[in-house]
């Protein structure tokens, strides 16, 4: 099976281009023995490109432990550059399919050293009575979620996949995020598990952050984690739009004018190598 490895900031994925080859009759096992770091080609997940009746192009997203994901901004911008560098998209924009929704996607700048890509990620869904149980109600914008020790007030927030961010009043990089989000992931509220995002504000238009994604644990970025977290904090009157979300890959540049209103996801997007897999 040939594939291509790419990444956005870090957050890496194994690109199977179904313009060209067979896709996988079963892509979420392939996803889980591929992604492995020590027997596989390693990374956050599976990416799936495909042609579609009514887009661009399809995505299909499958996080390392197989678990089909409904979108992925970070893996949106590999999909787009992977097409758009081999002529499968003519142009600098493009619709894709996704679990999500068809998005628009689009080359935002270039020059000598950067090149960044665009993604339109929809309106921002803030009921998240479907992503919690359903015996559990409580204000989206103040749910206390206890965890061991430590209980937190949190955000839930869906970018075509659904989100709770936690803002954090201690540095985020010293945070013992891989203690606490497995623990919220797989609360008993959330009965599909759930992103973490755990969000350190540095200023108005800056965020620090660090995400636990369902399926891959922490990843060096997440862009639909970096959306989320934007709109929470805009919900809340933390930050103002845009907003440099600083990741463990790099930044992101997330754009969000408020309620109704789509976000615009901003960021880079890099090949790392292709090659044959037999496993």
């Amino acid at each position: 099976m040939r594939f291509t490895k790419m990444h956005g900031l870090g957050n890496d994925y194994i690109l199977i281009d179904g313009f060209r080859d067979d896709v996988p009759d079963d892509p979420q096992a392939v996803a889980r023995r591929i992604s492995h770091r020590r027997f596989g080609v390693g990374g956050d997940g599976l990416i799936v490109v495909e042609a579609d009746a009514s887009a661009d192009f399809r995505m299909r997203i499958f996080n390392a432990d197989g678990f089909e994901a409904e979108m992925c901004g970070n893996g949106m911008r590999c999909a787009f550059k992977y097409l758009r560098d081999r002529g499968r998209i003519s142009g600098d924009r493009a619709a894709a399919r996704t679990g999500a929704g068809i998005l628009q996607v689009s080359l935002r700048r270039t020059s000598a050293r950067a090149e960044t890509i665009g993604v339109n990620m929809g309106i921002p869904r803030l009921d998240p009575v479907s992503d919690l149980r359903d015996d559990v109600s409580s204000d989206p914008l103040r749910l206390p979620i206890q965890a061991e020790d430590r209980r937190f007030e949190a955000v839930c927030v869906s970018i075509g996949n659904p989100h709770v961010v936690l803002f954090l009043d201690e540095a985020v990089g010293s945070f013992p995020v891989r203690r606490y989000g497995p623990l919220i992931e797989r609360h008993p509220w959330f009965p599909n598990r759930i992103n973490v995002e755990f969000v350190q504000c540095v200023g108005k238009n800056e965020l620090n952050l660090r995400t636990w994604e369902r399926g891959s644990g922490e990843t060096f970025a997440c862009g639909t984690g970096a959306c989320a977290s934007v709109v929470a904090g805009g919900l809340t009157g933390r930050v103002e739009s845009p907003a440099t979300v600083h990741v463990k890959g790099g930044d992101l540049v997330v754009e969000w004018e408020g309620e109704g209103r789509p976000v615009i996801l901003e960021g880079p997007a890099e090949e790392v190598f292709s090659g044959e897999w037999n496993g």
